[in-house]
């Protein structure tokens, strides 16, 4: 019986810290994210050294080639002059050594560009790395509260997408920066150097570039804001559709699914096409402002070859080296845009990894293990005046007393959300209480580390989880260190041993991703196998029949009483018939216990839990 049924809806948009961020919020801070990113790169200054060195001697090379080529064409056309004025020929030796050593030079700057990717992309792919690693770390210490309002498509979406986008940009914009620098400022002292001029016509259009620059980059930040967080909400629902695809074609939900998915995809192709338009429109704008300033430097430097004598080699490298000053400028406001992605991606991702984490252990934690490793717990559970609301202001278990002795079989009844998983999960801390306590032993359960409390406890809930692996593994998953006789073992024990030699590879079988190749029951006697190995001093048993035959069923009992004899065990359960043999009957409303007792005493006060029994064999009886 689940007490906490997730009715939200099938994806929420990402969230910031005060709800959901809308479709065209910008990136809160762009400059902050940037240099948080930034300081991922720290640990690896050297080989970023590295590569601003590699992308420097690269473009000095390739900057020099339209130099030394308008060399060469000065040559050709002093020679043809002199040819046709018969004063001499053409120095093609001259030539040929000129374009020799060009040859030489841009093989040389394509190693250097060679050698300066691959630095950076090991580079980024390491901070890639950390980051996932941050964030699969980050997972488990969230506190179960977090995933309440998230699904996991968005988690995945934060953990592939954003983190690609991340990479992506390190990878390919910031060496593109990178080396457009180097090139603008190298071109600049190239150009300097062949007529001050003529430089400073064709810098009188770079301001006007840098504003154009400026004016889209702010359009389109919001834009690829939004694209990022819809492509989250869209991955959302198609990883929750796909996942219960069987249900939602069984209730005809095939309508449904796709409109939804229609008008999130149009949310996505909206956001999406004006990031790509504003940001598109860039490269034109620039392109035709660099233009003019190329008409400019064409009309100037034909007056200097006339009235001041310029060699045609220095207007034809010069006219080169103007063509390739606008492509690292354009170059340079396109990664900007770029940029603006990365920021809003590494925002969600900083968002994520910034989530407030469930409260630390104790500093000073009780040893509940001996010198010699063993567990000194008996199972004596106490809770005493607890009280706990997922929400705040919606208390759901109110003032909850109740004190369970070692060995005791406690069955929690109730109607659904009347508390019982819940007192489960608190039990186990995987929620903190609003006010009151929960001892084990007389120990508060603050008072232990989260690791050494839930080795206390085995659980068998009623979702049967099953990791991709052989069958050995996920047994072996309640005692990771198990050999492979105990696992056999705790198969034996849960009567699933016999089932599982009748596969073709026995304990070898590799259970897909879903589980499909096995039925629900086998995977429910699977995780009951699972907690036969743990050996807990505390067993929780939730729903632990509910989803097997008759045959399977009473097979499990009877490998359930032999499991819970001796040890403390709660079991939460719909079907009564299942808990008559139970120590203490708990029967919860509300959160509050209305009733305990027996079985049969509870029958005989004719009270709250004899209505509940009664309802389900009203038609037996």
């Amino acid at each position: 019986m689940s007490e906490r049924k997730n009715s939200r809806p099938a994806m929420h948009g990402p969230r910031g810290p005060h709800g959901p961020m809308g479709a065209g919020e910008k990136a809160k801070n762009f400059k902050g994210s940037i240099l948080r990113l930034m300081d991922y790169m720290r640990p690896y200054w050297f080989p970023m050294i590295l590569c601003i060195i590699f992308s420097a001697l690269s473009t000095v090379f390739t900057i020099i080639g339209p130099k030394i080529l308008g060399n060469a064409t000065t040559t050709l056309a002093n020679g043809i002059i002199a040819k046709y004025a018969g004063t001499g020929s053409i120095d093609f030796a001259k030539i040929f050594t000129i374009l020799r050593n060009l040859t030489i030079i841009y093989l040389i700057s394509l190693l250097f560009s060679y050698l300066q990717g691959w630095i950076m992309a090991g580079v980024s792919q390491k901070i890639t790395y950390n980051l996932r690693k941050e964030i699969s770390a980050k997972i488990n210490r969230l506190p179960l509260k977090y995933f309440d309002h998230q699904t996991h498509g968005e988690v995945l979406s934060r953990m592939t997408n954003d983190v690609d986008t991340v990479s992506q940009s390190l990878t390919q914009s910031l060496q593109q920066i990178l080396t457009s620098l180097v090139q603008v400022i190298g071109i600049m002292i190239m150009m300097f150097t062949i007529s001050v001029p003529m430089t400073i016509m064709a810098l009188v259009v770079v301001p006007l570039s840098g504003i154009a620059a400026a004016i889209v980059v702010k359009k389109s930040q919001k834009f690829f804001t939004a694209q990022q967080n819809m492509l989250g909400e869209v991955n959302g629902h198609i990883e929750e559709m796909y996942g219960g695809h069987l249900v939602m074609k069984a209730f005809n939900g095939e309508k449904e699914s796709i409109d939804k998915f229609d008008k999130l995809n149009n949310g996505l192709y909206q956001s999406a096409w004006k990031a790509q338009f504003v940001s598109g429109i860039l490269q034109p704008i620039t392109s035709f402002i660099g233009n003019l300033g190329y008409v400019g430097v064409c009309v100037l430097g034909g007056w200097l070859v006339i009235h001041k004598g310029m060699s045609i080699g220095d207007i034809q490298a010069f006219i080169q080296y103007v063509r390739n000053f606008n492509q690292p400028i354009t170059q340079t406001a396109q990664m900007m845009n770029v940029l603006q992605s990365t920021a809003a991606a590494a925002e969600r991702v900083f968002e994520f990894l910034d989530e407030k984490e469930e409260e630390p252990d104790t500093a000073h934690p009780v040893q509940i293990y001996d010198e010699n490793g063993s567990l000194e717990i008996k199972g004596n559970v106490d809770f005493d005046h607890v009280s706990f609301g997922y929400d705040p202001g919606k208390i759901i278990i109110h003032d909850f007393n109740a004190h369970i002795k070692a060995g005791s079989q406690i069955a929690i009844v109730g109607p659904t959300g009347a508390g019982k998983t819940t007192i489960v999960k608190l039990l186990m801390r995987f929620y903190d209480l609003n006010s009151g306590d929960i001892k084990i032993d007389g120990i508060d359960t603050r008072d232990m580390t989260r690791h050494d409390l839930r080795s206390c406890f085995g659980m068998v809930l009623q979702d049967a989880w099953l990791h991709t692996g052989t069958i050995m593994d996920n047994i072996r998953y309640g005692k990771m260190d198990a050999s492979d006789e105990e696992v056999v073992k705790a198969a034996d024990e849960a009567y699933v041993d016999h089932f599982i030699r009748t596969l073709e590879d026995g304990y070898n079988t590799v259970i897909d991703e879903a589980s499909t190749n096995i039925s629900q029951g086998q995977k429910q006697l699977l995780t009951i196998a699972r907690a036969f190995l743990s050996n807990p001093r505390i067993l929780i048993l939730d729903e632990a029949t509910s989803s097997v035959d008759t045959r399977t069923e009473i097979l499990i009992q009877k490998g359930m009483e032999k499991l819970m004899k001796g040890r403390t065990s709660f079991v939460i359960a719909h079907r009564l018939s299942t808990i008559k043999n139970a120590d203490l009957i708990l029967c919860l409303d509300h959160g509050d216990i209305v009733e305990t007792g027996t079985h049969e005493e509870l029958l005989a006060k004719n009270g709250f839990y004899a209505k509940l029994y009664n309802s389900q064999f009203q038609d037996v009886n």
